[in-house]
């Protein structure tokens, strides 16, 4: 997994770009950014992108990385994507009025395991 696996998507691409700008992609965005970029990317490399927000430090960065790690989030779905954009002035996603924009699951093929994850808990809420 890579940096150009994750610039598949266009949302991705748009919040790296971003961050290489020194821009403030929001708490949002660089929840978004770890929840998806920790399966395609070290946690060195994800510590590293996350810091290049104009306002967050590293400590920051590694306890955000710890807490998505820790919690073992999937990335999120578009329509929650879209729910914590309207919360910040940074738009996470770059062209929201395209049904298909931002839709990470459609755009990167993820590990196994973030599949079998999210199977996992829709069988143990519809149980």
């Amino acid at each position: 997994m890579s940096i150009e696996a994750l610039r598949k998507s266009s949302m991705m691409a748009h919040l790296l770009d971003a961050l290489e700008a020194g821009e403030d992609i929001g708490h949002y965005g660089r929840l978004t950014l770890a929840m998806i970029a920790r399966h395609f990317i070290s946690e060195a490399e994800l510590i590293e992108y996350l810091q290049k927000d104009s306002d967050f430090s590293e400590t920051e960065a590694k306890a955000l990385v710890q807490q998505v790690q820790g919690k073992d989030y999937n990335p999120p779905k578009r329509d929650r994507i879209l729910e914590w954009q309207s919360q910040q002035e940074f738009p996470i996603c770059p062209n929201p009025d395209d049904p298909d924009a931002c839709n990470v699951y459609r755009d990167l093929q993820f590990p196994d395991e973030v599949y079998e994850h999210i199977s996992s808990y829709h069988e143990q809420k519809a149980g």
